[in-house]
């Protein structure tokens, strides 16, 4: 199978999507005869991390990008907030990357020297894909995604809405009218749906082209899942959380939560990332009288997460508004059980018998919510045992890159008619 596999953002040694991009678009390239496509300011980790020359192209976009970028960081109110105008501007630098690409590739497309065309990133259902139909036109198969966006705001979280910058979300459906909407869809021989709410996004006439497979994946050579579990030492529960320090990702409300626990010693709480809300943490912490049992890591490079939150017991996750959710699945391949929000990825990922998927509420149900269930599991802490077995379990047989990277070549299969549509046994969204 030649594959021609477009990875805009795939990078190793940075994170989020462009750390997707690169561990996914590497374990499809150990399956099928790969050329990657990404764009230059990956160029120089891609030899670092020892990819042949001959084994990608590296498209120099920087003439737009790096406006764009400044534009939008103007716009979204400094770097790590305003998501949405981030995703808008990406449809127009992302053209200027596709233009590239087929002047570059277009010969070859053509003349049936792929198989397959594949668009790996970026995720957002909101950037179009003229590749699409070009490569329809040619006779050769576009595969989209997984694409994975759109999760809604929950009611009672304006607040922290407007806190993010979030002014496009507003209007995100307006994306839907931008030029190449519809025939990227129309055009596509596969979509691949990375969560249930792209699912619902997409309008029925084309989910007989749609496969649903959640976005994330663990790479076991930082997060291993061959070795033994160490036993759990006495003490108080162990509770970590895990990401930036923004609004949306809740670190405030596992505070709250705690907060009885922490202060009758039974519990601790590692909060692992940096962000704009760490000094309110803290305050809230002191305010809390729980400052002596709450740590503050810091930022800890992604190659060092792992062996920090393998410490923990528990994961405590109640970020009201996450797509992917990749360190939900990475608390389970260490054997931390997580306790998250049923709302966007994380609820997709965490089963009852793997963790604690809990309703979304307003922030004092989630409050209370979490608090039951930390007290509860701080009471009876041979109840971890058993998740922490089944969530590695279904990390190893689901999540691994390797293994959605198998997912994806009976994708390729489909879609140059060598086998049926696949089903993965993950169920569908209503």
């Amino acid at each position: 199978m030649r594959v021609l596999l477009l990875a805009e953002e795939a990078n190793p040694e940075w994170f989020s999507v462009p750390l997707e991009g690169w561990s996914h678009g590497q374990a499809i390239a150990r399956r099928v005869d790969a050329h990657v496509v990404t764009q230059v300011r990956n160029r120089d980790a891609f030899v670092r991390a020892g990819v042949a020359a001959a084994a990608f192209t590296a498209i120099d976009t920087e003439h737009i990008e790096r406006p764009l970028w400044r534009l939008g960081n103007l716009l979204r109110g400094g770097q790590g907030k305003g998501w949405t105008t981030l995703m808008a501007l990406k449809a127009f630098s992302y053209r200027s990357f596709e233009s590239q690409v087929w002047r570059r590739f277009g010969p070859a497309i053509r003349a049936r020297e792929f198989d397959v065309v594949h668009r790996l990133t970026p995720l957002s259902p909101t950037v179009p894909s003229r590749l699409a139909t070009w490569c329809r036109r040619a006779g050769v198969p576009f595969v989209l995604g997984p694409l994975n966006g759109g999760v809604p705001w929950p009611q009672g979280f304006d607040g922290a809405r407007r806190r993010e910058r979030e002014w496009l979300s507003y209007v995100r459906g307006a994306y839907k009218l931008l030029p190449g909407y519809r025939s990227t869809r129309r055009d596509a021989a596969a979509l691949v749906i990375g969560s249930r709410d792209t699912w619902q996004q997409m309008p029925a006439r084309w989910r007989d082209r749609c496969v649903y497979v959640p976005e994330n994946g663990v790479d076991p050579a930082r997060f291993p899942l061959a070795e033994a579990l160490p036993p759990r030492a006495p003490g108080p529960l162990r509770i970590a959380f895990l990401g930036r320090l923004v609004p949306y990702k809740g670190c405030d409300m596992l505070l709250a939560a705690a907060a009885p626990l922490v202060a009758a010693r039974r519990a601790t709480i590692d909060v692992i990332g940096d962000g704009p809300e760490r000094e309110a943490l803290a305050r809230q912490a002191a305010e809390l009288g729980i400052a002596n049992g709450v740590t503050f890591a810091g930022w800890v490079p992604h190659q060092q997460v792992g062996d920090r939150l393998r410490q923990a017991d528990v994961f405590g996750f109640p970020s009201v508004r996450e797509f992917g959710g990749a360190v939900a699945l990475e608390a389970m391949a260490l054997g931390v059980v997580p306790v998250v929000l049923d709302y966007g990825g994380p609820g997709e990922l965490v089963t009852p018998g793997t963790g604690f998927a809990l309703p979304m509420d307003r922030r004092d149900g989630i409050v209370a919510s979490f608090r039951d269930v930390l007290t509860k599991l701080a009471a009876a802490r041979e109840a971890l045992a058993p998740l922490r077995a089944a969530g590695r379990e279904r990390v190893r047989r689901h999540f691994t890159w390797d293994a959605k990277a198998a997912q994806m070549t009976q994708v390729y299969d489909w879609v140059t008619g060598k086998a049926a549509k696949p089903d993965f046994g993950m169920p569908l969204p209503d």
